[in-house]
């Protein structure tokens, strides 16, 4: 037996990382278990932070008091603004990294911070009783208790790696997977499943001929993720883009016997988005040639990342395969390429708070819950360790919802529709995306990270102050005003705008979409100085007012149906009028709210109404017993 903590966090990956600090930062005993300590935020995969819809979660994570912007930052070789001509909307954030820099930065925070210990174990069940949790037993024999457990396992639950015909135990390469935690979780009753995930093989940039293969300069200025990063100081590396051939879709093609993906070896779903290169040759024959970007792993190795050609191929035809591509004529495997299946647990047993529905006090965070991706993990595992140190305060839950957060919109599409392939965020899953976006992400949640003692006071009021720059920007673009009668700038005759009798403001000059805050700054100097965020906030302000208020109107009508609450113990199954298979769907997710329940796939408007009358019958009743 050891000492007793307030919160157990079973895994130092990303999402363990981000859980175990948030829980420490706030003051609760915490105790992160792994199963390796120098492993801890290790980017196993991609050596990339952010991406599209994935910016903006990093940026999320960063307003509430998570680490993960902060170690990007750090670790930055290569930064670039993705979608840049589809809106700020869409607009998402992406850095290459530093592998060895980042996972050197979060330890050092990991191992440096208050209130947090840090034992090597394997966690191989959760203790519980009477539907509560009680804590994790090791593989060591030790019993580790706590009020509150944060499972963040990624892809070490019954982790099979797959590379040709071979399979073989593994969390990821070299690593054991955890063997009995998954076989613990279902005894509890969790509905499990299997996953499916895959990484290319690392290459020896000395081997590489960048010689006639384009280069991808990142972008200048570097844009911090972190509101509070001042700069970023290391040097900026290009990566290479290059293309398969037809002789690597032929080689392919002659090696499917020995894929376990069309063997039948693998038989879990993968990553729609990100599929394995042989899967891409068989779905999209018509296609010639797919792209392959070649990213550097780092400023102190030659290592490369060669995106877009993970496989579970057999060793000797990754070989052929890689050197049938240009520019990697002559290349050497640093480490090879692997699949690996995974266990995870059906993520709609959990409520928004990210807690097990039928055990109190453990929560999921991170692949376990169906996801992929760093940036998701971290986001589930910042939120499932703030809501675990809460409780085990006696405090009450957070819980972002839709229009407040992409975490929101993570969360809630993971616990109401559940998944059955790795989930990803992309900014089209966000139907409110012009009001939560990368640049407000600070004026939308870091008020609510200083009242959980996750973020500090100078950075709030950098935060404020930004805000009112912005506002005082607008007022001076809505004095202003241009006429034909005057001295009309030189951009407004070049763009031939009309400017009427009575001349127009600057703010409905920015209204247009060709028109941009810059434009307007060269025109008229004496304008005050934004940083771009700033400018960003400003425009969307002024281009998008329109658009925001007919977003805040459908926000307001569905909160109608969220003030709607389903009483826990509802019996959908005795509903009228509702199909079999509706019934099913609601009495497997158990939605809290109207709102919620019209979210889960298949429940039709119909549905929703018999419910609405049912609830207000159920009211009404329980209103007439009363008198």
């Amino acid at each position: 037996m050891t000492k007793r903590y307030s919160v157990i966090v079973v895994g130092g990956g990303h999402a363990g990382c981000e859980a175990a600090l948030a829980s420490a930062r706030m003051g609760v005993d915490t105790l992160l278990i792994t199963m390796k300590k120098d492993a801890i935020g290790y980017t196993s995969c991609n050596p990339a932070i952010g991406g599209i819809g994935k910016g903006q979660l990093v940026k999320e994570v960063d307003a509430l008091g998570g680490e993960m912007a902060r170690a990007a930052d750090k670790s930055c070789i290569q930064y670039r603004m993705l979608n840049r001509s589809k809106g700020y909307a869409a607009r998402s954030s992406r850095m290459q990294i530093d592998r060895q820099r980042y996972n050197d930065h979060m330890s050092d925070k990991i191992f440096s911070q208050n209130c947090l210990d840090v034992i090597e174990d394997e966690a191989v069940s959760v203790m519980s009783s009477g539907g509560e949790c009680r804590g994790i037993t090791g593989a060591s024999g030790t019993c580790y208790t706590a009020a509150c457990v944060v499972i963040t396992a990624g892809t070490y639950m019954n982790g099979t790696m797959h590379i040709g015909l071979e399979q073989f135990p593994g969390g990821r390469m070299g690593e054991s997977p955890s063997k009995g935690l998954s076989e613990s979780l279902a005894s509890l009753g969790f509905r499990m499943g299997k996953l499916k995930t895959g990484t290319p093989a690392r290459l020896d940039g000395r081997t590489i001929n960048f010689d006639g293969l384009e280069s991808q300069p990142g972008d200048h200025p570097v844009i911090p993720f972190s509101f509070s990063t001042l700069s970023v100081g290391l040097p900026q590396l290009e990566c290479y883009i290059t293309r398969t051939s037809s002789r690597t879709h032929s080689i392919i093609r002659s090696s499917l016997d020995r894929s376990p993906l069309y063997s039948g070896k693998i038989r879990a779903r993968g990553v729609r988005y990100c599929p394995a290169i042989e899967d891409k040759v068989v779905r999209f024959p018509e296609r010639d040639s797919h792209l392959v970007f070649l990213e550097p792993e780092g400023l102190n190795t030659r290592d490369f990342y060669p995106n877009g050609v993970s496989t579970s191929l057999p060793v000797d035809v990754q070989k052929d395969m890689y050197r049938s591509i240009r520019g990697l004529e002559k290349v050497e495997m640093v480490k090879p390429a692997y699949g690996i299946e995974y266990d995870y647990a059906d993520p709609t047993q959990l409520s928004h708070a990210l807690e097990a529905k039928h055990i109190s006090g453990l929560f999921l965070a991170g692949q376990v819950n169906g996801t992929t991706g760093y940036e998701e993990a971290a986001s589930l595992g910042l939120m499932a360790g703030i809501n675990a140190a809460r409780k085990a305060r006696g405090e009450s839950q957070v819980v972002l919802n839709r229009p407040r957060a992409y975490i929101g919109v993570l969360i809630d599409d993971l616990v109401t529709k559940g998944t059955t392939e790795p989930y990803r965020m992309f900014t089209s899953r966000v139907e409110y995306r012009i009001l939560v976006r990368e640049d407000n992400a600070p004026e939308r949640l870091s008020d609510l990270g200083f009242d959980l003692g996750l973020v500090d006071r100078v950075t709030v009021e950098r935060v404020r102050a930004k805000q009112e720059k912005v506002l005082r920007a607008r007022a001076a673009l809505e004095s202003v005003k241009v006429s034909a009668a005057g001295s009309m700038p030189e951009f407004l005759r070049e763009r031939e705008i009309s400017l009427g009798e009575g001349g127009v403001s600057l703010a409905n000059v920015l209204r247009r979409p060709d028109i941009s805050y810059d434009d307007i700054a060269r025109a008229c100097p004496g304008l005050e100085e934004l940083s771009y965020y700033e400018k960003v906030s400003l425009e969307v302000d002024i281009k998008y007012t329109g658009y925001i208020e007919r977003e805040k109107a459908r926000i307001k009508k569905m909160a109608s149906l969220d003030r709607i609450t389903i009483p826990e113990g509802f019996d959908y199954l005795s509903v009228q009028g509702l199909s079999n298979e509706i019934r099913e769907k609601l009495d497997k997710v158990r939605p809290v709210s109207l709102s919620q329940a019209a979210r889960i796939s298949g429940v039709t408007p119909a549905a929703i109404s018999i419910l609405m009358v049912r609830l207000s019958s159920d009211s009404a009743g329980k209103r007439g017993a009363a008198i």
